[in-house]
């Protein structure tokens, strides 16, 4: 049998060269970024290639969250300001890539969700085009500990749904477990505005943990976490300051992106339309209008 480095150089090259064969999307892609969707695909073609193609089609239909991306930005800052997004630096003995999101203060006067998510995703394409290593699979752990109901009021709900969209069917990973620590006595509230864009296999992985509770160490080990939580890999801080610091050395890299990762609509081939993009159509803006049970 072929070895994996044989199978992954032999799709790379199959890869791109359908990419460079698609009129309507963009031909740069790191090679890395490339492997990344064959592995999130386990290595087939054709999903591989209908994963790559949403990706860009999300991108170019949600400009607020993939445009104007200067890790310079006061917005951009501000949001650093107030919630601590980072990878951890070790994975899991099954090589899993874990994260940790959070809220760093229960202020939210300064929290915008759209530039949220943009910051968001601006962590997630340094990753995703920096880091060498592809794990075999990803484990965010959400803390919900400064998360009060005042939060419902700031989610934009266009943005929540390209969020799961572009989270769950089109960024180039495997999601393995999903994790909310802390979870307040009202966070059956802040699900039910989430669960009508989980996809099924994904609500499945949700384990919610209470406050005060060492259940998440069942299947993350407490040592790969920061020292907050009494691990052993740096503080919250220390590890998020590292990955400013790549974000904003990829700085000149997500100025000219706007243009680079574009879909030309006008050039797509009949037989790539994709249902899904559907999804993406604007909604009202907030949930500040809607009754809660």
């Amino acid at each position: 049998m072929p070895d994996q480095e044989m199978v992954e150089n032999r799709d790379l090259v199959a890869i791109k060269d359908w990419l460079c064969r698609q009129p309507h999307l963009p031909h740069e892609v790191d090679d890395i970024l490339l492997l990344r969707f064959l592995s999130s695909a386990k290595y087939s073609l054709e999903k591989a290639k209908k994963t790559i193609d949403l990706f860009f089609t999300v991108r170019s239909n949600a400009p607020e969250l993939f445009c104007k991306r200067d890790p310079w930005a006061p917005e951009i800052k501000r949001i650093f300001d107030v919630t601590d997004m980072l990878p951890l630096p070790n994975k899991t003995k099954e090589n899993y890539k874990v994260f940790i999101y959070r809220l760093s203060t229960t202020d939210l006067d300064l929290f915008n969700f759209v530039d949220a998510v943009k910051t968001f995703f601006m962590l997630a394409d340094t990753r995703l085009t920096e880091d060498q290593d592809v794990p075999a699979g990803e484990v965010p752990i959400f803390d919900s500990a400064n998360v009060t109901l005042k939060f419902i009021g700031k989610i934009n709900l266009s943005a929540l749904r390209k969020y799961m969209i572009y989270t769950q069917e089109a960024m180039p990973i495997r999601l393995k477990q999903v994790h909310v620590i802390n979870a307040p006595s009202y966070i059956g509230k802040l699900y039910a505005i989430c669960k009508p864009f989980l996809k099924t296999e994904v609500a499945k992985l949700i384990k919610f943990h209470e406050p005060n509770s060492d259940t998440l160490y069942k299947d993350i080990p407490q040592e790969i976490l920061p020292s907050d939580y009494g691990g052993k890999a740096g503080s919250v801080e220390q590890i998020k300051r590292e990955w400013i610091k790549k974000m904003e050395a990829k700085r000149d890299w997500f100025l000219t992106n706007d243009t680079r990762w574009a879909v030309d609509e006008s050039q797509r081939p009949s037989s790539c339309q994709d249902a899904r993009v559907d999804k993406l159509k604007d909604l009202p803006g907030s949930f500040r209008s809607l009754a809660l049970d």
